[in-house]
Parts: structure tokens; C-alpha cells; sequence
């Protein structure tokens, strides 16, 4: 575990579950972000959605009342586009929801009926089905290799907590006895391109998020204290179960600033 740092030079914050809640912002938690920027060098938002664009993922955070700029935004859709150009990979299925594809415009793209060089899997919603992940299966069995835009197990949503990417994913990795390459979080790689994008170190920069798995255990894995908040997909039983210890553990962000003062 390791210890939050005295006037960090990067915070990273997740998104859904620690700004807001299927868009609804979490109180206190505009007025909290701004005195962040006081207390930091710099500030990322570092999302694991894999259902809508970067510019919309920045038109619902400036929506909800965060002050915020494109460059402070930062999703594994641009990991998925760097690893398939230094792979060299040329024919590309893309299981991801319509709204993501303009930013993987630069990755080539195949059918499900096509060998393809690997598959790209992020959110599909109601599209996930047993006849898609059978497509990707066979599409991985000739060869290609399965890259995961995050591997959440779960997310909530207003009706309640639904199946995230990673339960997807762990099913096609299963049956293809393979491991998927994870591009988002809890990706060591994404974090050190967070990093990389502020210009800090890991032992001067703290990640906030909801997520005991992706958040804290994948900051804390690259290096970085991990803030534990109570809201969005918090469960205690499960932060218990994990093993994992957070750096420390906040009500929800508002309570962020004063601890850190």
C-alpha cells in the first residue's frame, strides 16, 4: 500500500461512480474537483467507459458541472489504436458500440466473418449475445488476438449493477484458453500512459476511484497511493474480499480535499 503524497503532482480520478452517477453529479463533488486542481500540477480523468466516444464522455462530465479540458480526459481507446499500430495489425474486428468507432477511426476493420488479426472488445450493451461472442470465438481459434478495452466485472446503472466488458471477456478467454491483452484499466500500461500524459511520477500522484479491483488495485500496482470513495459501485463486503487495502477511504470525493489538506 502505498502512502498518499504530500502535494501530489498528479491526481487521476474515475469518472462514472466518483464525479457523477449515470450523470447525476455526486454532491460536493464540482466544488471538490476545483479545489483539486489547487492541490495538484496536474489532473487526469481516467475513464474505463467502452460505450461512448472521448468527446462524449467530455460532454457529459461539462454537462454534469465539471469544469474540464479535452486534453484532461483520457480513455483505452487510444491505448487500443497505439498497440494495434506497434503490432502492426491490419485487419481489426471491432466489437465496440457505434458511438466509439470515431475514435479507433485509424485501426482497419474486418467482419465477423473475416480472419482478422485481433478483435477489439469494449461495451456492445444489448448487442453482447451468445451468436457474438460465438463469432469472436471462432474469429480467436484462427488466430486473433482478443484486446480488451477495460475488464471491469460490473458497473452500475440506474436499475441496478450489470455486467461490465470483463465478464465478456473472461468468457472468450475461457474458451479460447488465451488471456486478453487489457488496454484500460487495471492495466499497469494505462496507468504509466496517465502518468506519461501529466508528466509525474507514480510516487507523486494519487488515483481516486470506486472500482476496488481496477482503480485501486491496478493504480496501486503501477506504483500509485489509491483512494478508496463510497459512492458508485462500492461494495464493503467486496473490498473486503479482495484483499486489497486503499491508501485510504473517503465518503465520496467531496471529502477528498479535506483529507489531503
Amino acid at each position: 500500500m502505498a502512502a498518499l503524497p504530500e502535494n501530489p503532482e498528479a491526481i487521476l480520478l474515475d469518472v462514472e461512480g466518483v464525479l457523477y452517477i449515470q450523470g447525476d453529479p455526486i454532491e460536493g463533488a464540482p466544488e471538490a474537483l476545483s479545489r483539486l486542481r489547487e492541490m495538484a500540477d496536474g489532473i487526469r480523468l481516467v475513464t474505463n467507459t467502452s460505450s461512448i466516444s472521448r468527446k462524449e464522455v467530455i460532454a457529459r462530465v461539462r454537462k454534469a458541472g465539471f469544469e474540464v479540458e479535452d486534453e484532461e480526459v483520457l480513455t483505452p481507446a487510444a491505448m487500443a489504436v497505439r498497440y494495434c499500430r506497434e503490432k502492426g495489425f491490419s485487419k481489426v474486428n471491432l466489437m465496440v458500440a457505434r458511438s466509439l468507432r470515431e475514435d479507433l477511426e485509424e485501426i482497419d476493420v474486418v467482419g465477423t466473418d473475416q480472419k482478422a488479426d485481433a478483435i477489439v472488445l469494449g461495451d456492445l450493451g444489448p448487442m453482447f449475445s451468445s451468436e457474438t461472442l460465438s463469432h469472436a470465438f471462432r474469429q480467436m481459434m484462427d488466430g486473433a488476438e482478443l484486446i480488451a478495452l477495460q475488464h471491469n466485472r460490473y458497473w452500475k446503472r440506474e436499475d441496478g449493477l450489470v455486467l461490465d466488458v470483463g465478464a465478456f471477456s473472461a468468457a472468450l478467454e475461457y474458451a479460447a484458453e488465451t488471456e486478453a491483452v487489457v488496454v484500460g484499466k487495471p492495466s499497469i500500461d494505462f496507468y504509466r500512459m496517465a502518468l506519461a500524459d501529466v508528466g509525474a511520477a507514480a510516487d507523486r500522484a494519487i488515483m481516486v476511484g470506486d472500482d476496488i479491483e481496477g482503480d485501486i488495485g491496478g493504480a496501486q500496482n503501477a506504483g500509485i497511493a489509491a483512494v478508496q470513495v463510497r459512492t458508485g459501485k462500492y461494495q464493503e463486503e467486496k473490498v473486503a474480499e479482495s484483499g486489497i487495502e486503499p491508501s485510504a477511504t473517503v465518503d465520496s470525493i467531496a471529502d477528498l480535499p479535506g483529507l489531503l489538506e
